[in-house]
């Protein structure tokens, strides 16, 4: 977007990933340097993490609304086997996170974490009550409140009622989705600055080990990103096709995954997705709508980003987590990854959702979609090269196996 200010232009030309790594260095530098006058710049990171806690609410309801509201039933295209392959293979991602984070706990570094008084739940009885009393919650107090979700139960249910109503009103539900995910964008344009401020105050009062913990945080993410695209993302497909999956694994890592890693969206990479079943041979009436479908609900990525920076939560606040709520954190984080938003770093505004489960303060919370920030540089490329590819994986799956059994016949 060009204006009249020669500086605008220059800053709008550098992509935002580059932008934050700068933010995160020269916060780093400026902590080293200058201790003392680095502990004032909490104000940046305090306004940043304060503008997302005031937008995310908004952003979920409106995102799970519109999507609900926008779906029309028929022209299926054989696409319900792709539908199962999608929830299955996010629901192992939330799963993989799981194990991965009572494998390799991680507490983090949050300013004034320790003040907090988190009451942890006793166990899965009082963690489904408490899910319970949220899900009847008032729809415009659960905005208020940043009760997420109550703001998922409604969401669901307006989108439902709302499927039956004119196109108009249903052209206004779309607008305003937009229109919010278009606030978001511009909040996540101030996220350079809010880093520097966060990563520059946070290492002048706590010291270096805060990077260290960031670091074991990434390791984390990255290592069940990779376990997914690897080793459950091809035992999948090799239920579906019933031959080795690896070519057709690494040849969507290759020619999506690639891509998707530095676009950084799985929207924009729709095209290349779209060329590269073409290239599979698959069948068109299918992939022109799984892979847009795919583009939007198919979230292995989100789903692990969500569930290890939850229990991340837990950990830092020192409330157990047993087995069952576990289970039911892989669930929430299924379905919530599924309404991911189309920006940059768009799952890490559902981290409060599932954090709710383990009653972790929304202030906390938002301190921890802070720390997603500050390692979102290369969480959110890996996070989107695993959504993108998979789209067109588990397509290829689905209309291979598909084939395999009418040859069968």
């Amino acid at each position: 977007m060009e204006t009249s200010n020669p500086l605008l232009n220059a800053v709008h030309r550098i992509s935002l990933v580059k932008q934050i790594a700068v933010g995160l260095l020269l916060g780093i530098l400026f902590a080293w340097m200058a201790p003392e006058a680095a502990k004032a710049t909490g104000l940046l990171g305090s306004l940043f993490v304060g503008a997302l806690k005031a937008v995310a609410p908004v952003l979920v309801f409106v995102l799970v609304l519109s999507a609900i509201t926008q779906h029309q039933k028929g022209n299926e295209a054989h696409i319900k086997p792709i539908l199962v392959l999608y929830f299955f293979g996010t629901f192992a991602a939330a799963v993989t996170a799981v194990v991965a984070s009572f494998a390799f706990p991680t507490s983090l570094v949050l300013v004034q974490a320790e003040a907090v008084d988190a009451a942890p739940p006793s166990g899965i009885a009082e963690v489904m009550k408490t899910l319970l009393l949220k899900l009847v919650a008032n729809p415009i107090g659960a905005i208020a409140d940043a009760n997420y979700i109550g703001i998922l139960a409604w969401a669901l249910i307006l989108g439902f009622a709302f499927r039956g109503a004119s196109d108009n009103t249903r052209s206004i539900i779309a607008d305003s989705a937009e229109a919010v995910s278009t606030v978001v964008r511009w909040v996540i344009r101030f996220a350079p600055l809010g880093i520097f401020g966060l990563v520059a105050s946070t290492i002048a009062e706590t010291g270096f080990n805060a990077l260290l913990v960031y670091l074991r945080l990434l390791a984390v993410l990255l290592g069940s990103m990779a376990f997914i695209a690897l080793v459950v993302n091809p035992l999948i497909v090799w239920w579906k096709i019933r031959r080795n999956p690896y070519p057709l694994v690494f040849t969507c890592l290759r020619e999506s995954g690639v891509t998707a890693f530095f676009t950084r969206s799985s929207a924009a990479n729709i095209p290349v997705n779209m060329a590269l079943a073409k290239k599979l041979n698959l069948h068109e009436d299918t992939y022109s709508i799984s892979i847009p479908l795919g583009a939007t609900i198919n979230m292995a990525g989100a789903a692990i980003t969500i569930t290890v920076l939850s229990m991340a939560a837990a950990y830092t606040l020192n409330i157990p987590v047993d087995f069952m709520t576990a289970v039911l954190l892989s669930l929430v984080a299924t379905v919530s990854a599924a309404g991911a938003s189309g920006v940059a770093g768009g799952s890490l505004l559902l981290i409060p959702l599932a954090c709710s489960l383990f009653n972790v303060p929304n202030d906390v919370a938002m301190q921890v979609v802070a720390v997603g920030f500050i390692i979102g540089v290369v969480q959110d490329s890996a996070e989107t090269a695993l959504n993108s590819s998979t789209d067109v994986l588990f397509t290829a799956a689905a209309d291979y196996g598909r084939t395999r059994k009418e040859g069968q016949v």
